[in-house]
């Protein structure tokens, strides 16, 4: 039972650290707040990003407080897979803390991986689809000092391939600084 309450923690705390960084991403981009994908994410989130703004604040065009919840969220994560495996929590404090910080920057790369795959797959499918604007909007910032340097091939955008293979690789550094250490 221990190993299926660590699979569900693992996807409930990823998805939903991750729906915190995708708030951030939104932020930085200047994703209008009245489109679809926005509106879901502030509803998701609104109930603690909001209380913890207004404590933090938001500086340098950041919104520090999603940034801290997807590290408290992380910090909450490895306290309740180290409950589940019936170790006390309070044996690793001081290690969760960097460990936390280490799964939020593998979940930024994660989110990073997954939309520019769900860009490329929508842009083949339908490329009219509604989404497309947002995916293109997040994925732009990212994909356009690629294209600067890549050679055009006509009709062929590589930079999705070296943005992929990019994020790989800052997975494979993180999983080196962060010890493999519940399911990193």
């Amino acid at each position: 039972m221990g190993d299926i309450a660590r699979f569900i923690l693992n996807i409930l705390f990823t998805l939903f650290g991750a729906v915190l960084l995708l708030r951030v991403w939104l932020q930085l981009v200047r994703m209008p707040p009245f489109n679809t994908v926005s509106q879901t994410v502030f509803k998701v989130t609104d109930w603690l990003v909001i209380p913890l703004r207004r404590v933090l604040g938001s500086r340098g065009g950041i919104d520090w407080a999603c940034v801290f919840a997807a590290w408290l969220c992380a910090v909450v994560f490895l306290f309740a897979t180290v409950a589940v495996s019936g170790i006390s929590p309070l044996d690793f404090f001081p290690e969760a803390l960097w460990i936390a910080v280490v799964m939020v920057l593998k979940w930024a790369v994660n989110l990073v991986m997954w939309i520019t795959l769900l860009m490329v797959i929508m842009s083949w499918v339908n490329p009219s689809a509604p989404a497309m604007p947002v995916l293109v909007a997040l994925t732009d910032p990212l994909l356009a000092p690629i294209r600067r340097i890549m050679p055009s091939l006509g009709g062929l955008d590589l930079a999705p391939i070296v943005l992929f293979i990019l994020t790989q690789v800052a997975l494979m550094v993180i999983a080196r600084i962060g010890l493999p250490f519940v399911g990193m």
